[in-house]
């Protein structure tokens, strides 16, 4: 999956007072929603660019580091004004999977991204204090912002999210989600509402997308998933009676039943949803810890 970046290892604590060297990496969002950067690119390859080859007019956020390698977000100190360096292109977050995901060598590079892109959205965010209005600074203690008129505390948010594999013996649900051009199949999945478990997660996901109870949660991995702030919880489950889908198609396009040697997966080896795939095709799903009903 995407943070499956061994040997190398990412490092997300805070640490107060990091400046970058020569040769650390930065993002340069290109956007306001922080969903393009800039990198150079050659022969199907990306790199970020380093601090030693970047202009002044910058100001630097440490963000994480992986193994020796500190990791920041540059931020130009007059947007307007400020100049790319020449050579570098702009690309998107979700073209890294698709387009420059070349072998195991880049899989560190796309989880960075991923979550870079996530905290640069968080600061991005809260430049200002929900209660009060007044412009936050960074604390100096702890991966936060903190109101200086009011004294709020702003800690970078994180959404629980469920994908459930839904099966009746040497079958599972394959879904494509309505209004999105993705030609691979993917499973039910949803956000976590306020005041209710992630089990209790699932069985409302299943019946509200294909119309199916369920039985026999079991919990299975979690996976960041930062291009949209999830943590992401994978279940496996049994259907619970009939098994006619009845598909919501607001949420859906298709939702059908596949057996375990028609599965096919996803481009991609980086999501939760294409390993739970795979690993239900090969016959290899752990039992797991099944929730209590």
């Amino acid at each position: 999956m995407i943070q499956d970046i061994a040997p190398r290892k990412m490092y997300n604590q805070f640490r107060p007072g990091m400046v970058p060297d020569a040769d650390s990496p930065v993002f340069l969002f290109a956007d306001d929603k922080m969903k393009f950067f800039m990198a150079h690119v050659s022969e199907g390859r990306m790199r970020y660019p380093v601090f030693g080859e970047l202009p002044d007019g910058i100001s630097y956020t440490y963000l994480f580091s992986i193994d020796d390698d500190k990791y920041f977000m540059g931020t130009p100190d007059d947007p307007e004004t400020f100049q790319y360096p020449e050579g570098l292109t702009k690309l998107g977050i979700r073209e890294l999977r698709s387009e420059y995901y070349r072998g195991e060598e880049n899989r560190h590079l796309i989880f960075a991204a991923y979550t870079a892109g996530q905290l640069a959205g968080w600061y991005r965010d809260n430049r200002y204090c929900g209660t009060c209005a007044h412009m936050t600074v960074p604390s100096q203690t702890e991966r936060a912002l903190v109101c200086p008129n009011c004294g709020r505390i702003i800690y970078p948010r994180i959404l629980p999210a469920v994908i459930i594999a839904v099966t009746d013996k040497d079958r599972m649900i394959m879904t494509k989600y309505a209004g999105r051009s993705l030609p691979f199949y993917a499973l039910v999945a949803g956000f976590n509402e306020i005041g209710e478990s992630l089990e209790e997660t699932v069985k409302r996901e299943v019946m509200e997308e294909v119309g199916l109870k369920v039985k026999n949660i079991r919990y299975y991995k979690s996976q960041p998933w930062g291009i949209v702030d999830d943590i992401l919880t994978g279940y496996y489950c049994d259907v619970d009676g009939s098994t006619e889908i009845k598909m919501d198609r607001t949420e859906l396009k298709e939702a059908v039943w596949m057996e375990r040697k028609e599965i096919m997966g996803q481009p991609h080896d980086l999501s939760l949803t294409n390993e739970m795939m795979i690993t239900f095709r090969d016959g290899k799903e752990p039992l797991g810890y099944r929730y209590a009903e």
